[in-house]
């Protein structure tokens, strides 16, 4: 059966308080008037209306009957749990006075097991008071009237279900009928079994309502949007329903083969216009720009260090010099090039893409896979297994610099024989080595780590080591290491024995490497990398400082970074057009920046897009209904657009997912271990998975104060989230927004 669409009206651009710019590009004149128009519907869509009207006033008694049903409940619950409690405690004094009396000492044991069983209760009684409660403030979200067998009736949707003293509100996540509220609309008929029982029936009515504080403060149906005026709530206007949309940028991305939220539809492309389903690059060759080709056909050997915005080419670079270098040296193509990517997800697009460009031998790869096999070629003796306890200040310890200078002044100092063996010894001694780490710490002229953290970090050393060396000696089968030691060993090796081993015990000599994303690298991991170099060698760096989310990377800036690296004062090449996302998506992306911008100015962007928009909810259920609704327009209307769904955690990703399945969203994939088809459909991730992907549409979920809070990491990572999108981006809050975009206006 078709589904029709919930009108709504149209979403406002994402914008400033008026001290602060617009996001959205000024127009003028009748272009203005036309885009103010599609956006927010004609200017005589709004009217005042009375509380007569039969929506509201079904709204409202519904809410009212709610509102008597729960304080009912409530005063009947707090009743009950109080004389239960008062029943337990008092039972547990009378077992404690028999036992202190002794007058029962023959039955003492079945005395204590009364006392365990009273005990256990009482405890199950107060845990039962931090079961998440029905808010009152907000008991619901959806209203759903429903028609069976010549009798009518009403379903509230909300977060936690309440079904006594005549209330029927069910959990938008659990309850089975929660089902009719998310796949049926008004007007059609249904016919699911639903808790083991067919329902067959009718969907008279299907309402997303607003409630705070307990009152009635909008009501969006297809008859249209009522909504009150917060200082006057007997004021009530309606607006006629135009929707915001994402549309017009199917098959955008080139990187990808194969709260009033009212009526937001997705998509208004024409379906038959065609798009590419498998999405590989299309002759890329052919859109290189001047500034990319100088950069990629540099001279075959040396350092090539690029920066540049998201969307500006620095892959593209990184790959084509690769295929530039291969077509004089077809040696480059295979086994002697080592193509490093930050992400799992980006190493599997780079996979396909390799062949486009006449490179058919060699193989990307990410960092972790790379050193973690060669670190078993050189030290076997080493268990599997990676601790996941390991403090974070350890972390970043041995990811700084100073734990490679330490390794330098400690090899340097010591005379030993240039064996495998003795190069363990000297990553150990440098982990444990107080003074020496307090000394390279000086000299470095930081306040990196206090003299307490360093005590911390080598009594916790000493503790690993010895855990290692325990597994290593065979008296103990339970070690594990940190993938940041691989890193350590390796280096120890080239620095103590020499260069690092390939297969067959021959020296491990690269040709060309290609690093990509390199501002989540740390020095020491490059510097391993440019130990495997031959003397002829060329090595491409390829970042942006301004998406720098690995906190612990050591990555400070591109100047102490290459001094670390020991090629200060080695030129950074810089890539300034962004040809990625529209303007708006860019003016969005660097606003949230704030002062970690690297550059006056915006970047220059190839392409115009609609307004960012901001939506906010009370409650993840309604963002789902709001999505559902959304995407399944897109479906329909773009079939070929790829769109991300990027939430800041995967417990997050999995609860959306299971929302907008239920929902029954077409082509709705949950992004598990970076399996990302590179194909049409609906995406759900959190961040660092999509890092280097781009899509026709994002939209950023849960875009609130505790997952972005005023930081640098959390101004950078919504900037790389913002920076996936090319055409379109929506921007959506379930609870107190972020910091970072409270001074804009939601919708």
């Amino acid at each position: 059966m078709a589904r029709g669409a919930l009108p709504a009206i149209p979403a406002r651009p994402l914008r400033r308080q008026k001290h602060l710019r617009r996001f959205p590009p000024r127009y003028t004149g009748d272009e203005r008037e036309r885009r103010e128009r599609c956006r927010h519907g004609s200017l005589d869509a709004e009217s005042e209306i009375d509380l007569d009207d039969p929506i509201i006033k079904e709204e409202l008694d519904l809410l009212e009957s709610v509102r008597q049903g729960l304080e009912a409940r409530d005063a009947r619950a707090d009743n009950r749990q109080y004389d239960r409690e008062k029943r337990v405690l008092e039972e547990l004094d009378r077992i404690r006075t028999l036992l202190s009396s002794g007058e029962e000492d023959k039955d003492r044991a079945a005395l204590l097991e009364q006392w365990h069983h009273q005990s256990s209760l009482l405890d199950q009684l107060k845990a039962s008071r931090d079961v998440e409660a029905l808010n009152p403030e907000v008991p619901y979200f959806g209203h759903l009237r429903l028609r069976e067998d010549d009798q009518e009736w009403d379903l509230c949707i909300g977060r936690t279900s309440c079904v006594e003293h005549g209330l029927r509100i069910v959990a938008w996540r659990d309850a089975p009928i929660a089902r009719l509220f998310y796949s049926y609309r008004q007007g059609e008929d249904y016919d699911e079994e639903i808790a083991g029982r067919e329902r067959v029936g009718e969907i008279k009515a299907r309402r997303m309502v607003g409630i705070q504080g307990g009152a009635l403060r909008r009501i969006q149906a297809p008859e249209g949007d009522f909504y009150s005026d917060p200082d006057e709530p007997a004021n009530w206007q309606k607006r006629d329903q135009a929707p915001p949309r994402l549309a017009g940028g199917e098959a955008a991305a080139v990187r990808a083969h194969g709260s009033d939220t009212s009526g937001a539809q997705l998509g208004t492309a024409n379906a038959k216009s065609g798009g590419r389903s498998d999405r590989f690059l299309p002759e890329i060759t052919g859109l290189i720009d001047p500034d990319q080709y100088e950069l990629i056909t540099r001279p075959s050997s040396g350092f090539l260090v690029v920066r540049g915005t998201a969307g500006s080419g620095k892959t593209t670079v990184a790959l084509h010099r690769v295929a530039f270098l291969a077509y004089d040296e077809p040696r480059i193509d295979g086994s002697e090039t080592l193509i490093v990517m930050f992400s799992e997800a980006l190493r599997s697009y780079v996979r396909h893409v390799l062949p486009s460009l006449g490179l058919h031998e060699v193989r990307p790869t990410t960092y972790r896979y790379w050193e973690r096999g060669v670190r078993r070629r050189h030290f076997p003796q080493f268990p599997e297994k990676e601790r996941e306890d390991t403090p974070g200040v350890v972390i970043r310890a041995k990811l700084h610099p100073i734990m490679g200078a330490a390794l330098e002044r400690h090899i340097e100092r010591t005379e030993a024989p240039p064996t495998p063996e003795t190069a363990v010894d000297d990553w150990a001694t440098v982990l444990t080595d107080l003074e020496l780490l307090t000394e390279i710490r000086d000299e470095f002229g930081n306040e990196a780590f206090s003299d307490a953290e360093l005590e911390r970090i080598v009594k916790w050393n000493r503790d690993h080591v010895g855990a290692l060396q325990d597994h290593i000696s065979g008296a103990s089968k339970d070690g594990e290491i940190d993938s940041e030691d691989d890193t350590l060993l390796l280096r120890a090796f080239q620095l103590r024995v020499g260069p690092l081993r390939a297969k067959g015990s021959r020296p491990l000599r690269l040709r060309h490497i290609a690093v990509d994303e390199v501002q989540d690298f740390s020095p020491t991991e490059v510097q391993v990398l440019l130990g495997c170099l031959d003397r002829r060698g060329s090595i491409t760096l390829a970042g942006d400082t301004q998406q720098h989310i690995v906190e612990n990377s050591g990555f400070v800036s591109w100047t102490d970074f290459l001094q670390h690296l020991g090629v200060e004062g080695q030129e950074v090449e810089t890539l300034k057009i962004n040809y990625r996302s529209s303007a708006q998506i860019t003016e969005f992306a660097f606003d949230v920046l704030g002062d970690l911008r690297e550059d006056e100015g915006l970047p220059p962007s190839s392409r115009q897009g609609p307004p960012v928009e901001l939506f906010r909810f009370d409650d993840t259920g309604a963002c789902v209904f709001f999505l559902a609704e959304a995407l399944e327009s897109l479906h329909s209307n773009e079939p070929m657009a790829t769109v991300a769904l990027i939430t800041p955690s995967p417990e997050l990703s999995a609860a959306y997912y299971a929302g907008l399945e239920r929902a029954e969203v077409s082509r709705l994939r949950l992004i598990e271990d970076f399996n990302f088809t590179f194909s049409p459909g609906i995406e759900i991730t959190e961040l660092e998975p999509c890092k280097g992907l781009e899509f026709d549409y994002v939209i950023l979920l849960d875009v609130n104060g505790a997952h972005y809070p005023n930081t640098p990491r959390a101004r950078r990572a919504l900037h790389v989230a913002a920076t996936r999108a090319i055409h379109q981006l929506w921007v959506i809050s379930t609870a107190a927004p972020s910091p970072l975009i409270a001074d804009f206006e939601a919708c």
